[in-house]
């Protein structure tokens, strides 16, 4: 009971790890209807950039958060500008495409920035594990979990309660429409991209004090922060966060008591297996739409 007490620990962690990936993509994707197939990689800007401020340059926690999250979330502008918004022909798969590659760019430029070898930080506060019935759960574990209610939360509250996320959403339904409206729709899109990145950077900088971070981290933590948002129901929030965490604990559980060569299948065995048996996720597309 112990072992398992400590595999749904680790399940935890890890689930909320995916789940603000997860978010991250249904933000974009309620607004624009793309999936953002580059999006791991500005989670790995996000943990290089805290390593390179506050370990490197030994820049307050705090400070290097902002800086890190701000600098991020304007890269993910200049992305939608200057790689998405000139297409002209934005079909989706054509938008895929162009995604893919960026991905591809942004890790091969931060292998020449930051170099190949992991790189690693301290947790963020120095108490002591919290024992739980025999089993230890990390303290930054506790940070993880809390970033991810508080980041949902936050975005349910701001496309249902203000103005500004509302028109977002419209943007998503119909740019056209929402045009004729008075909705500056380029606007929207881009504050949408610049969210989206800054929530993926925000999931990168919790991830560094538990992993080693390096260049090519992101394209495994994107395909599973997908996963967890198709298990989900792309394009509910709160799919997404129940998809992270049931990604996350099934996957503990198959590597604790099965096998850790299933670490990696668990996801896609699991969506596999939701969309057979539920083609729209945890959550069909019109609860989805309802955030």
């Amino acid at each position: 009971m112990q072992e398992i007490l400590q595999y749904l620990f680790s399940g935890i962690t890890s689930g909320a790890i995916y789940a603000i990936i997860a978010v991250g993509l249904c933000l974009l994707y309620n607004s624009t209807e793309l999936i953002n197939f580059a999006h791991g990689e500005f989670v790995m800007l996000g943990a290089m950039g805290l390593v390179t401020l506050w370990v490197h340059c030994e820049l307050p926690l705090p400070v290097a958060f902002v800086i890190t999250v701000a600098g991020v979330s304007l890269f993910g502008l200049v992305f939608e500008r200057f790689a998405i918004r000139t297409v002209k022909t934005p079909d989706p798969i054509v938008l895929v495409i162009i995604t893919v590659g960026a991905s591809i760019l942004m890790r091969g430029g931060a292998m020449l920035i930051w170099g190949k070898d992991p790189m690693g930080t301290p947790t963020f506060t120095d108490l002591p594990p919290l024992e739980l019935g025999g089993a230890m759960l990390l303290f930054q574990s506790v940070w993880i979990l809390l970033a991810a209610l508080v980041l949902c939360l936050a975005l349910h509250l701001f496309f249902t309660r203000t103005l500004r996320g509302k028109a977002m959403a419209a943007c998503a339904i119909s740019r056209k429409a929402a045009w004729l409206a008075g909705i500056p729709a380029e606007g929207m899109i881009l504050l949408s991209f610049m969210m989206s990145t800054g929530a993926g950077a925000v999931a990168g900088i919790f991830i560094a004090p538990v992993t080693m971070s390096s260049y090519d981290m992101g394209t495994m933590l994107g395909l599973k922060g997908f996963c967890a948002a198709m298990i989900g129901g792309l394009g509910s929030l709160w799919g997404a966060l129940a998809g992270g965490f049931l990604l996350g604990i099934l996957e503990a559980m198959g590597v604790g008591l099965v096998s850790s060569g299933l670490k990696d299948a668990v996801a896609f065995l699991l969506l596999l297996l939701i969309l057979y048996v539920r083609p729209g996720g945890l959550f069909r597309a019109t609860e989805a739409a309802r955030f």
